[in-house]
């Protein structure tokens, strides 16, 4: 039997597993059935937190279709929850800093990276104003924060179909790792809205990667200067970040229950 509690960030929902003292094994096949919400326990992604000779901890993550993937915004501010302090952070990304704040945490997400290589996309081309598009929506964005994105500034988000064209986008031959999807309008120099489809997980509550990426995307093209409140259907975000430096990201972090689980059942 293995421990594991349910956590969510903004309603992006989470199986957090403590591997620190016993190893858990897991494939793609067993993260995808622990995360069914039918036939298994139920989550967005699956944490796995484990010892680190580098860190206090380390995270692994894996989205609902068993895809392990290197960042998670909304699952980093977990982490300090989950183990009760301060804590830095060894991931797939890098060094994460997660400190505990009043109702969640706050969390250094490291340098964003707009390399079209590093995104990675299939061929060179400027990543701040995409020389492509899809359908009626506008040159995108793309940024790497520890994963893909490309984000699309939209006059009236409401008019987006996301739930259509967010699957098209994650799977075109342009991403060759596939890539997160944020639909984004700008209300204010520090107010953005934003939908995310997200890579291996679908449309979910809130996306803490995809609230960095657009952040940081809105102030590269000067649409927006932080610090920049992201609001995302589950909640706001507030995030901060200046050209040269990391990416600051507050918001909050919430514990639900609980539980023992065999995973070898899985």
């Amino acid at each position: 039997m293995g421990t594991f509690s349910k956590m969510h960030g903004l309603g992006n929902d989470f199986v957090v597993i403590d591997a620190r003292a016993d190893a858990v094994e897991l494939t793609e096949a067993r993260a995808r059935a622990i995360a069914d919400r039918h036939t298994g326990i139920g989550c967005d992604q699956l944490i796995v937190i484990g010892p680190s000779p580098r860190a206090d901890v380390a995270m692994r993550i894996f989205n609902a279709d068993g895809s392990e993937v290197a960042a998670c915004g909304n699952a980093t501010r977990c982490v300090p929850l989950f183990v009760g302090r301060d804590v830095t952070i060894e991931t797939r990304a890098g060094l994460l800093d997660a400190r505990l704040v009043d109702d969640g945490a706050r969390v250094d997400m490291g340098a964003p990276r707009f390399d079209w290589d590093a995104i990675p996309l299939a061929y060179a081309m400027d990543t701040l104003a995409m020389p492509v598009s899809w359908e009626d929506l506008p040159p995108p964005a793309a940024v790497n924060v520890g994963n893909p994105h490309v984000i699309f500034f939209v006059d009236a988000l409401d008019a987006v179909d996301s739930a259509r064209l967010g699957p098209l986008i994650e799977v075109d031959p342009l991403f060759p790792e596939r890539v997160n999807v944020n639909f984004a309008q700008i209300l204010d120099p520090h107010h953005v809205r934003l939908v995310v489809w997200e890579r291996g997980a679908g449309l979910t509550r809130a996306c803490g990667t995809g609230a960095c990426a657009t952040a940081v995307a809105a102030i590269r093209r000067g649409l927006a200067s932080g610090p920049v409140t992201v609001s995302l259907p589950g909640g706001d975000l507030v995030i901060d970040w200046t050209p040269g430096g990391t990416i600051q990201m507050t918001g909050p972090a919430t514990f639900v229950f609980s539980g023992e689980a065999d995973w070898d059942s899985f």
